[in-house]
């Protein structure tokens, strides 16, 4: 995600930001800035997700369970859409 996308998301209200790829920055980029203005933003970052295009474009629930812990800024979670 380039830099102007992810200001355009927080400046916009999103409230988390998922994508189906490893890393929502360019890895060789170390500045990191999709992360930096998505996380200053107070807006989760979900990413690796798939079978996204299983789902319709609106008529379901997202749900990314995190497991119990503290003190840590990455974490897996259970991420699954719920079709209504």
């Amino acid at each position: 995600m380039t830099k102007d996308a992810a200001q355009f998301l927080a400046d916009g209200g999103a409230k988390l930001v998922g994508i189906d790829s490893l890393n929502i920055d360019d890895t060789a980029d170390l500045s990191r800035p999709a992360h930096s203005i998505l996380l200053q933003a107070e807006m989760p970052i979900v990413e690796h997700m798939c079978n996204l295009a299983a789902l319709p474009d609106a008529g379901f629930k997202f749900f990314a369970v995190p497991v119990k812990v503290k003190g840590m800024g990455t974490f897996p979670v259970r991420a699954f859409g719920m079709i209504e």
